[in-house]
């Protein structure tokens, strides 16, 4: 008897935050909604509504440049608590059918149904089913990936946006990914899709045609993951509890750098995004970790602790900036720059902490506003 193939579903809420904004104000349905930092402040897009997003707006593009490319666009901050919410809604939907659901973020998650369904059809009617059923408690649209991988999953729920659902099933899943562009692969960001374009490296047929040695002479351990999914192999498992120990954000340039102020302006980014994902989580973090690679590859972090913690863009870029005029010259320049935040508590936690200890050593106090993506 052939063993059955795995049944994984990967939904993925349409817009999130800025679909949450047009649910509860009528008056900015069919508008260009941004949510995020203002473009006052030098603030980032969390997310773009679909009518944005016809100006070629897109999340982590710097407000200002939003504002420029859609003038009328209508600038909202982040609502975390009502998306938390919402989000419970949904997870608790998840759940209601398999237990095997593993949360990316508020508003997606993978789902291992191979125990409840008979095959990938009735997968596919088991996650209409739960569009329908986020859509009638939320009133809110998802799209839905359905195939026999983790990774074909959640490329197919982002073929059709918005309220779109795509399967890939085993039989379509090698012409599928020998089109598919090198961009589209987990792990294949700018400076990686840039180096191997200049192999001639395009679509998933050339990385398969590169060879798994190759590639792992190239990319080390993520070139062998590479070659796997080219060839439609991953047995990763959705995994239900996953205990998060840091938050952390990296870019390897594409060029190396020397100028200290283009650094620190990466590194306002970074904490930027890290801090969107630790209100995201409701978390903030004891230690924050500065992360440099010289050009030559090697390797330095340094970690600073705190009883105040961190969450906030304005608590981690004085320590930054700090740490990176310890290190940085003129003389070494830098590839890759990373910043993270370890030591998890609750914000709840986190806040007992700071009625002790008195907010000093950040200028200007605590703002609550989120000026993120």
């Amino acid at each position: 008897m052939q063993e059955q193939r795995r049944a994984i579903l990967h939904i993925d809420l349409d817009a999130f935050y800025a679909s949450v904004e047009q649910r509860d104000h009528p008056e900015y349905r069919g508008k260009p909604i941004i949510v995020g930092g203002s473009p006052d402040r030098r603030g980032v897009v969390a997310t773009a509504s679909y009518e944005a997003r016809q100006f070629g707006i897109h999340s982590a593009m710097p407000s200002r440049t939003a504002l420029r490319l859609c003038p009328s666009a209508i600038f909202l901050p982040a609502r975390f608590e009502v998306y938390r919410a919402v989000s419970q809604q949904i997870m608790a939907i998840f759940h209601h059918h398999t237990s095997l659901v593993e949360p990316l973020s508020l508003d997606e998650a993978y789902l291992d149904v191979t125990a409840i369904v008979r095959d990938l059809g009735g997968a596919v009617q088991l996650a209409r089913e739960i569009k329908q059923q986020i859509r009638e408690q939320t009133k809110l649209t998802a799209s839905a990936g359905v195939s026999y991988c983790k990774f074909l999953a959640k490329i197919a729920s982002d073929r059709n946006k918005p309220d779109g659902l795509t399967v890939i099933t085993p039989q379509e899943a090698p012409t599928f990914l020998e089109a598919l562009p090198i961009e589209k692969f987990f792990g294949v960001g700018k400076v990686t899709a840039a180096r191997l374009k200049t192999l001639g490296i395009q679509t998933g047929t050339d990385l398969k045609g590169l060879g798994e040695v190759r590639l792992r002479e190239l990319l080390g351990k993520h070139g062998t993951q590479l070659f796997r999914y080219a060839c439609g192999e991953d047995n990763r498992p959705v995994e239900p509890v996953r205990v998060r120990k840091s938050v952390g954000k990296e870019v390897t340039l594409e060029h190396d750098i020397r100028d200290r102020d283009e650094m620190e302006h990466i590194l306002e980014k970074l904490a930027t995004q890290v801090e969107r994902r630790l209100v995201e989580l409701g978390l903030a973090g004891k230690t924050l970790t500065l992360k440099v690679r010289w050009s030559n590859f090697d390797l330095v972090t340094r970690a600073i602790s705190h009883p105040q913690g961190f969450q906030q863009t304005m608590e981690m870029l004085p320590i930054l900036h700090s740490q990176l005029y310890r290190l940085v010259d003129s003389k070494q320049a830098v590839r890759l720059l990373g910043v993270i935040v370890s030591g998890l508590v609750s914000q709840e936690e986190m806040r007992r902490e700071r009625q002790v200890v008195t907010p000093s050593l950040w200028p200007g106090g605590l703002s609550q506003e989120l000026d993120g993506r």
